[in-house]
């Protein structure tokens, strides 16, 4: 629809414009889970367009390993690597606490002890800055005792304009409760990516689909009053490969499942527990798996970050990029996996900012994720925690 890409042009030109004297910073981030950095170049994004006209992209974001959303989604939000903030893998197991994180557990989900570090709207709450979160990774847990200001229980099918629709609700509240940062999130386009492959035709109709939410997002957020005073960021946690069922390791074919006190992750992680008997006959087999890659704790090379929590247990494997660990009971059956390697550019994801602080038609290069954390403390003019991140890169965002 034309004018609608008319209008987000209109929206992110003012979102370019100077800030009005003697206002306060708001910064709201957009997270499209699995928006892979090249998918954009393959479908119809108008308002992404728009943005990297008026605002900066990155020519990707590169997200820390394991390359899993809710291990990515806590790294955005803290400036920390997994190994670091301790949510380590989507699914797994502590064992000081003797007890299993999972995604889709509530106990645990909102379970304080599991979440390390300081994820960025505690650093606010802390030095007097209002925040909300909308199914941002960590909110729904009281970290350090502190919550958003305003959060929101998970609800999957929850509708993508209702949360818009709160979003621009929230920037309308009254100045002394108004939230000064929101972080949106929103669980496509990885969903459609896992079912149908980063490069089927579903996939494309939903980038587009997504590309004009965050048009509307635009031209609400250029509606209100504070408009000139809005940073609008829009990124993803990382991004999607290509499997299929011929390039799959069923793994309690290769090994005996009963070596292992505890096997945690999912396709294409693992993390191993292993009986103390069996450890050296444990890891001897997984040596021996083609398309495999194993490490024992605290030997996974540095580059990664990883390795060194004790959740990550006694064995670290991932699968080659392309193959698939699996079970004889639940073999795979979709055509995208992500969580390998994040050297491989596959799983690299997208950054796109825009707003009064932002420089104007910026191409930025590739940066890790970590550094979001340090990029949202400057806009917010709050003094960030100690963080794996730095702003060596995205301060260079910045108009000066």
């Amino acid at each position: 629809m034309q004018w609608v890409f008319l209008i987000g042009l209109l929206a992110m030109a003012a979102c370019d414009s100077p800030r009005s004297p003697n206002k306060k910073s708001y910064v709201v981030v957009v997270s499209l889970d699995g928006f892979r950095w090249d998918y954009a170049e393959k479908s119809r994004t108008p308002t992404l367009d728009s943005i990297e006209k008026y605002g900066v992209k990155a020519k990707s974001l590169k997200p820390s390993f394991p390359t899993k959303t809710f291990p990515n989604h806590y790294a955005l939000a803290t400036g920390l690597y997994p190994d670091h903030h301790g949510i380590v893998q989507n699914t797994f197991y502590d064992p000081e606490m003797r007890a299993e994180y999972m995604i889709r557990d509530r106990k645990a989900v909102e379970n304080p002890d599991f979440y390390q570090g300081e994820p960025i709207w505690v650093t606010a709450e802390k030095q007097g800055v209002n925040t909300a979160s909308y199914f941002w990774v960590g909110s729904e847990a009281p970290v350090q005792e502190v919550h958003p200001s305003i959060w929101k229980e998970y609800q999957h099918n929850f509708p993508f304009e209702q949360r818009i629709d709160s979003v621009a609700a929230w920037l309308q509240l009254p100045e002394e409760i108004r939230p000064h940062l929101v972080m949106l999130y929103f669980h496509e386009p990885d969903h459609v990516g896992h079912e149908y492959g980063p490069d089927s035709p579903e996939t494309a109709d939903m980038v587009s689909r997504l590309d004009s939410l965050m048009g509307v997002l635009s031209i609400k957020l250029n509606k209100l009053p504070i408009a000139k005073n809005i940073s609008l960021i829009i990124l993803s946690d990382h991004g999607m490969g290509n499997v299929s069922h011929e390039r799959s390791i069923v793994f309690d074919q290769q090994v005996d499942t009963a070596w292992f006190e505890k096997i945690m992750g999912h396709n294409p992680n693992l993390l191993l527990k292993v009986k103390k008997e069996f450890y050296d006959t444990a890891w001897k087999a997984l040596q021996q798996i083609p398309h495999l890659t194993a490490w024992k704790y605290g030997q996974v090379p540095e580059r990664l970050h990883y390795g060194t929590h004790p959740r990550t247990l006694d064995f670290i494997v991932v699968a080659d990029s392309s193959w698939s660990i699996s079970f004889s009971y639940d073999p795979v059956s979709y055509h995208g996996a992500h969580g390998y390697d994040n050297d491989n550019p596959d799983m690299h994801a997208i950054f796109y900012a825009t707003g009064p602080d932002f420089k104007s038609g910026y191409d930025a290069p590739t940066f890790e994720n970590v550094d979001i954390y340090p990029l949202l403390a400057k806009l917010l003019k709050i003094e960030p925690a100690n963080v794996d991140g730095d702003l060596e890169i995205t301060g260079t965002f910045i108009k000066k």
